[in-house]
C-alpha cells in the first residue's frame, strides 16, 4: 500500500468543500487530477470513502473514520515544515461572542508579545456556532460559555464568570431590593437561542421566572445594552460585557433575591484533534491566564 500525502490532502478537501470542482479549485488541480487521486486513494483502500448520488459525493462511515486521522497526518507535515521555516505554527480559534469581544483581545495581545511569530486566526460566532467548527475540524480551538455534552469534544473548565441582570438608572427596578415576581414581570431583552449566555441564563435565571416576558431577542451584546440603555427592558450579560457602561452610569445592576450568577467559560477541542507544538501551548498559555471576573 503506498498511500501519498496528495491523494489524503485531496482527500480533506473534497470533504471540506464537497465537491471534486471546488476542492480542484483550491488545491489549483484540475477535476480529472481531483478524481484520479480520489480514485487512486479507494482502491489503495480497497473501499469507498464516499456514496455517489447522482453527481454528488456524500461521506461515508469509511470516510468519516478516516477524515481526521487525514486532517491529523497533515497537520503534522505542516508542523515538520514550519520546523524549518523558522514559524511556530498557525492556530484557528473560534470564540462565542462575550469571550471573542471582551476577554480574548487581551489575552491575545500578550500572547503576541510572547510568541510573535505565532499566526493567529480568530473568528467570533455563537457558542453552537463553535462546537459546530470544532467537529468539523474546521477550527483548532474552541472557547465557549457553557459545557458541551459532545462525544467528539474534549471540554476543559477555564475561565469563570459573573453574570449581572442590569437596567437604565431610571428603571423603576433600580435602587432596591427586588422579589423573583417583580423580574418575571419585566420586559426582558435576551440573547439568541444558541448563544452560551442565553443557555446559562435560561438555566440559572429564567428557569426561577416561569412567567417571565421575553419582548425581545438579539445577537449582538451591544445592541442589548443600547436597548436597555434606552428603557427597552431588562438583561441580563457578563459583568464584563457591561463594566464600562456601569462605571459610566449609563448602566446600573438591580439587586436580585438570589446568589450571584457564575458560570464557567470552557476550551473545547476535538477528541482526535492532533495538539500540535503551537496548540498546546495556546491551551496552556489559556489556563494560566488570570482575567478577574471583573
Amino acid at each position: 500500500m503506498h498511500i501519498t500525502l496528495r491523494q489524503l490532502e485531496v482527500f480533506t478537501e473534497v470533504v471540506k468543500s464537497g465537491s471534486t470542482i471546488q476542492a480542484a479549485a483550491e488545491l489549483s488541480l484540475s477535476q480529472s487530477a481531483v478524481s484520479a487521486a480520489l480514485t487512486e486513494l479507494e482502491s489503495q483502500l480497497a473501499l469507498q470513502l464516499f456514496d455517489r448520488v447522482g453527481k454528488r459525493l456524500a461521506i461515508n462511515e469509511h470516510g468519516r473514520l478516516l477524515y481526521p486521522k487525514a486532517v491529523a497526518l497533515r497537520e503534522r507535515v505542516m508542523e515538520i515544515e514550519q520546523l524549518f521555516h523558522g514559524g511556530n505554527g498557525a492556530l484557528r480559534l473560534f470564540a462565542s461572542s462575550t469571550i471573542g469581544n471582551y476577554i480574548l483581545p487581551e489575552m491575545i495581545a500578550g500572547y503576541r508579545r510572547d510568541y510573535p511569530d505565532t499566526s493567529l486566526e480568530l473568528q467570533v460566532g455563537n457558542s453552537q456556532d463553535v462546537v459546530n467548527a470544532v467537529i468539523d475540524f474546521r477550527v483548532d480551538l474552541g472557547l465557549i460559555e457553557g459545557p458541551s455534552h459532545k462525544p467528539e469534544l474534549v471540554t476543559q473548565p477555564w475561565l469563570q464568570d459573573e453574570l449581572v441582570v442590569f437596567a437604565a438608572p431610571d428603571n423603576p427596578l433600580a435602587g432596591r431590593r427586588l422579589a423573583l415576581d417583580e423580574l418575571a414581570g419585566a420586559p426582558w431583552i435576551l440573547r439568541e437561542q444558541g448563544s452560551g449566555t442565553r443557555e446559562i441564563v435560561d438555566y440559572l435565571l429564567l428557569a426561577r421566572l416561569p412567567h417571565f416576558l421575553p419582548v425581545m431577542e438579539l445577537g449582538n451584546s451591544e445592541a442589548i445594552k443600547h436597548a436597555v440603555r434606552h428603557g427597552l427592558g431588562i438583561s441580563c450579560l457578563s459583568r464584563r460585557v457591561v463594566a464600562e457602561a456601569l462605571a459610566l452610569g449609563t448602566l446600573v445592576t438591580l439587586d436580585l433575591p438570589l446568589p450571584p450568577l457564575m458560570r464557567t467559560l470552557y476550551l473545547v477541542h476535538h477528541r482526535q484533534k492532533h495538539l500540535s507544538q503551537a496548540l498546546a501551548r495556546f491551551q496552556d498559555y489559556c489556563r494560566r491566564f488570570n482575567l478577574p471576573a471583573r
